[in-house]
């Protein structure tokens, strides 16, 4: 498969080559669908590269060209894709943001480099935008927008729309016949795919280029591995400055020629996925436990004889799966059974939720649970997990369909190289690794030596090939009896709990183990309304001795799990989420660790001082961009 994959992609190739392919060759096939008012409109692949070349043409004229920049503001949309891939012919950055990104945030993305246009999906963001070049010394010439309400009296100097830009590049194009030709094979392969960032976990995210060959290099070791396959259906609802999101939303269906569904908006992913029925799709174990989270209420409300034949069914079909997945045989449903199952509750499950087509079903990020991923192999879904980093385009490795199992990734993808130093740090080599940090010659120095990318995760090879992932190096610490742990191993377990959305572990120099706890309000005020627990706020609901005692079995089991001085002792639950606009996780919801134990020294401190309660200020950051408090006495909690 390695081999015909090689045969079928030259490692010279890039964006333009691939997109004149697909448009000559397979011109007809469907290329990107998105929802608009309640009808999908289809682009055929000649159709999409016609106006990708418009709008690389029209970006060239208003002086977009190598070294500089432009800003990719907003949720999905398929002309925001079309930009990227403008973007790429020119050999110039594309860089996406979280639509949620604030203005500081945005002022480093400026920082690092001259952007001079912005691509920005309706008046929200072009709002967001405005204010940005007004705030800023370097300003963004041009910014084009996607959605024209609310914008039609908008003056503003180098505002324009979609519409207009394409109009520009079409002109430009009609007066040299050669010019398509010329744009489509203008870039080479060391020329920039993507301009992303890095989590932040740690300081201000730092900037990643990733080449077109790095992109399309992962793209094949991806199908190698049998990830995906050609002509695939998918929903591109992640963010657009996520790699997984670009890596196959971009990249993959590009050299595999997928059919790209937008959905019409963030609201009814949901509805719009049932409709679509991907064949492939790729989601965070958040997403994952949410739609088991609404599986799991919608039975609690359904009638009697449905809840009896749902159980009767699937209570089977977990305990075979999990005596599947820790290695025993037997237990599993009679075809006669499973049948049955498939008719009267798996199908019309996965059909309700646009699961009914899936050949490919992945989760990553961070572990998923144990009862999550079961759940959805019960149900037929064959979930399987992947790990991978923006350095490296996304993908290192994943688990095969017949090699499931919960602790692991998986195996390296072919193309990927996987070595464990003597500090039991991850390192990879491939030609999808990137060149390094943008304008950060010390931290590419430490992140690629000799080859080889540093990962910053630690880990280890089985036997057998599997990799297992722990977390981050850098968060390896020991308590004050020199006992080793990760924090974020411990928090992920905790996290298997469908009422626990996130978690802080600390312990650090201590001699016990303690946690602060975010319930999840969505699955914690569903139990509350169930089983008659009043709660007028989160705040109010996340203190409720209820609640305390519903989340404490997620901590026995991880106490089972580890060794005894590890152990958690204590745990209080906070007044609010975590939230990426209060800097407390990225707004990929990792841990800013630092922030969080500054933010929270004081409940902390009376986590180990005998304390039996702690009063707390948490600062909360409003949609208008005003600041507020939360105050509230926390019970100290014993587990």
């Amino acid at each position: 498969m390695v081999e015909a994959a090689k045969s079928q992609f030259s490692a010279s190739e890039t964006i333009g080559a691939l997109l004149a392919r697909n448009a000559s060759s397979y011109g007809s096939n469907i290329a990107i669908r998105e929802k608009e008012r309640g009808i999908w409109k289809e682009t055929t692949w000649a159709e999409y590269a016609e106006e990708v070349l418009a709008c690389a043409a029209g970006l060239e004229k208003i002086g977009v060209k190598p070294g500089k920049a432009v800003l990719i503001l907003g949720d999905n949309r398929a002309r925001l894709y079309g930009g990227m891939l403008a973007i790429s012919l020119l050999g110039a950055y594309a860089m996406p943001a979280y639509p949620g990104a604030t203005i500081e945030e945005l002022q480093h993305f400026l920082s690092e480099v001259e952007i001079v246009a912005a691509i920005a999906e309706d008046q929200e963001q072009v709002d967001k935008l405005l204010e940005l070049r007004s705030a800023s010394a370097s300003g963004i010439a041009h910014v084009i927008y996607d959605e024209t309400r609310g914008l039609g009296s908008y003056e503003d100097d180098g505002l324009m729309s979609w519409d207009h830009l394409i109009k520009v590049g079409l002109d430009y194009l009609n007066l040299d016949p050669h010019r398509r030709d010329e744009l489509l094979n203008r870039a080479k392969p060391e020329d920039p795919a993507i301009f992303l960032h890095s989590s932040g976990t740690t300081g201000k995210p730092k900037g990643v280029v990733l080449s077109q060959k790095n992109v399309l290099a992962a793209a094949r070791n991806g199908h190698a591995a049998g990830v995906y396959g050609e002509d695939e259906d998918i929903l591109a609802y992640l963010p657009m400055a996520w790699v997984g999101d670009y890596a196959i939303t971009v990249a993959a269906a590009l050299m595999f020629r997928f059919t790209v569904n937008v959905p019409e908006r963030q609201e009814t992913v949901v509805r719009d996925m049932r409709e679509i029925a991907p064949t492939f799709y790729l989601a965070a174990p958040r997403s994952w436990d949410q739609m088991l989270t609404t599986i799991q209420v919608g039975m609690e409300n359904s009638t009697p004889l449905k809840k009896w034949f749902y159980h009767f069914f699937m209570d089977r079909a977990i305990a075979a799966e999990t005596r599947k997945l820790n290695g025993h045989s037997g237990g599993a449903l009679e075809p006669l059974g499973r049948f049955l199952g498939e008719a009267l509750i798996f199908g019309p499950i996965k059909d309700q939720f646009g699961m009914s087509r899936l050949r490919s079903a992945f989760t990553g990020g961070e572990a998923i649970g144990e009862d999550t991923f079961v759940f959805y192999r019960a149900l037929g879904i064959k979930l399987r997990q992947f790990y991978g980093q923006t350095e490296n385009s996304a993908i290192t490795a994943m688990q095969a369909p017949n090699e499931v199992r919960l602790h692991t990734v998986g195996k390296p993808a072919p193309g990927v190289e996987v070595k464990i130093d003597a500090s039991g740090e991850i390192l990879l080599r491939s030609e999808s690794v990137f060149d390094g940090y943008f304008n950060k010659p010390e931290a590419s120095a430490e992140a690629l030596v000799s080859g080889w990318l540093h990962t910053g995760d630690a880990g280890y090879l089985e036997d057998n090939g599997q990799l297992v992932v722990l977390g981050r190096v850098s968060e390896v610490m020991h308590t004050a009896g020199g006992e080793r742990y990760v924090p974020n191993y411990i928090e992920n377990r905790l996290k298997f709990s469908p009422y626990i959305k996130d978690a802080a572990v600390v312990g650090a120099g201590r001699n016990e183990l303690t946690a602060m706890i975010c319930v999840d309000f969505e699955a914690v005020g569903h139990w509350a309304e169930v089983n008659g627990v009043p709660y007028v706020s989160y705040s109010d609901l996340s203190q409720r001795d209820e609640v305390a005692a519903l989340i404490r079995p997620a901590f026995e089991r991880v106490n089972k799990a580890v060794t005894e001085p590890l152990h958690l002792k204590r745990f209080v639950c906070l007044p609010k989420e975590f939230d990426p606009d209060d800097g407390e996780i990225t707004r990929t919801r990792k841990l800013r660790r630092k922030v969080v134990e500054e933010r929270y020294a004081d409940v902390i401190a009376a986590l180990y001082d005998g304390s039996a309660e702690v009063h707390v200020s948490a600062q909360v950051a409003y949609e208008t961009g005003e600041m507020g408090k939360v105050e509230r006495n926390l019970p100290i909690r014993e587990v």
